[in-house]
């Protein structure tokens, strides 16, 4: 959610003893502190609060001030402040944000009583919502807001300025002022600082910057966050298919997109479905629902792992010395896989690595888990000679044969694990499915099977007619 325009009076924040003992107080004294202090700093306060005191102490504050708070919470979170208040008190705070964070909050909000507050609103901030509610959440429609400034392209600088000083209690933000033609679309964009530099008597025309950058409103705010970086802007304009301005996205507004994005990734990543929500607002029922499935697939994975140990047994059984090294195997495997993953994830989402370089991916992990595999195995081998000389373990009486076993399955596993740990996140990119959800559980478990079939085919390709 945006940056806050009405704020209390900055303080320095509160610890955490201080915020404890604040929460147990009564909704009046609760709400004495928190004017005094920052929102950011208050906002603690308020998502350690039961969402029903959270509105209590909301009912005792202005509703700029509350609306304050209410930006620096998660929009589920704040959903719920809202629903614990009655519809008047929550329509007055909610008329006071921004229209895009007002319609993140009310997209969590139960269809009921959502319509209930939209009705509370006044015309033209209904109208925003519906305007605003037709597009996905996670689209550059979804986050904008309608509060760009636009002036026709002939009108003069000093028309411009008074414009401003007219509107500019109204809007949140003034970054930028777009130009557009007399179709309404758009044709240029203006710094302040143009407008200030300028003579009076310019028109808009004359000193607007025709090559402004936009977005569609259909573009996923991932791309969205891409565009703004890239160029060093603090917003971006966004368009319909006929170049007529939107609205307007503006940094602190893609920063958050930014959070949102990667908490939603590290969560896939570990191996489960994203929360989309604060921890403790998730239900256990949702928790489970979430986790279980991941971990239900996981296992069944495991499972081929027990399969192929048993399409081995009598290997195993025949030297028992070989099945000593099987977690190492697998798992420097799984952990090279994992780390490729994790690497590929975040580089095919900061635009680093696009599909057409899957050869290179392939090329520079191939190397990199040789490489890598070449070094583990050294250390493995150095370990099993260092424990025959030592007397600690006698291998089977073939030390050399058994350290060149584990040296060349190491190099072997992890080399595989590498690439298939960096082609599966490029695989789903191509089929449509996020690439985070090749989390690093899936990949270590997928390469704990084939490196178990590849151990056991070079320990028989080396040991065979010795201790095999």
């Amino acid at each position: 959610m945006s940056n806050p325009q009405h704020v209390p009076t900055p303080s320095a924040g509160a610890s955490d003893d201080t915020l404890e003992n604040l929460t147990n107080a009564s909704p009046e004294g609760i709400a004495s502190r928190l004017i005094k202090m920052h929102p950011a700093d208050a906002a603690p306060t308020f998502r350690r609060l039961l969402p029903e005191k959270a509105a209590q102490v909301a009912r005792h504050l202005s509703p700029q001030t509350s609306a304050s708070l209410l930006r620096e919470l998660h929009p589920a979170l704040a959903a719920s402040v809202c629903a614990g208040m009655d519809t008047s008190t929550a329509s007055r705070i909610l008329a006071e944000l921004a229209p895009d964070d007002r319609v993140d909050i009310l997209d969590h909000v139960p269809a009921e009583l959502r319509g209930e507050l939209v009705q509370k609103l006044d015309n033209s901030k209904a109208a925003e919502v519906r305007r605003l509610e037709v597009y996905p959440a996670d689209s550059a429609g979804g986050i904008m807001t309608t509060e760009a400034i636009a002036l026709p392209e002939m009108v003069t600088v000093e028309q411009a300025v008074a414009e401003l000083r007219r509107i500019g209690k109204e809007v949140q933000q003034v970054y930028y002022v777009y130009a557009v033609d007399a179709s309404n679309r758009l044709s240029g964009v203006l710094s302040m600082r143009d407008l200030i530099f300028a003579a009076p008597e310019q028109p808009l025309r004359a000193i607007r910057k025709p090559d402004v950058i936009s977005v569609p409103a259909s573009m996923d705010q991932e791309q969205v966050a891409r565009v703004l970086r890239r160029h060093g802007y603090l917003a971006l304009p966004v368009v319909d298919n006929h170049q007529t301005l939107l609205g307007v996205i503006t940094a602190d507004d893609l920063a958050d997109v930014a959070e949102e994005e990667a908490t939603e990734d590290i969560q896939k990543i570990g191996g489960t479905e994203a929360l989309h929500a604060p921890y403790f607002d998730v239900g256990l029922a949702s928790m489970l629902r979430k986790r279980g499935g991941w971990l239900s697939a996981l296992f069944l994975g495991e499972l081929l792992t027990a399969t192929a140990m048993g399409f081995f047994e009598s290997t195993i059984q025949r030297a028992a010395v070989v099945a000593l090294f099987v977690p190492l195997i697998i798992s420097s495997g799984g952990n090279s896989g994992s780390q490729a993953t994790t690497i590929l994830i975040r580089s095919l989402a900061l635009g680093e690595v696009v599909l057409r370089d899957w050869w290179r991916v392939v090329l520079r992990e191939l190397t990199t888990g040789v490489i890598l595999g070449l070094l583990l195995g050294f250390i493995g081998a150095v370990r099993i000679l260092l424990w025959h000389y030592l007397g600690w373990h006698d291998y089977g009486g073939h030390p050399y044969r058994m350290a060149a076993t584990i040296w060349i399955s190491l190099s072997a596993v992890v080399a595989f694990g590498s690439v298939i740990g960096s082609m599966l996140p490029l695989i789903m990119h191509r089929v449509g499915v996020d690439p985070a959800s090749a989390s690093a559980p899936f990949v270590a478990t997928l390469v704990d099977v084939t490196g178990l079939v590849i151990y056991f085919l070079i320990a028989i390709a080396i040991l065979g007619g010795t201790v095999l």
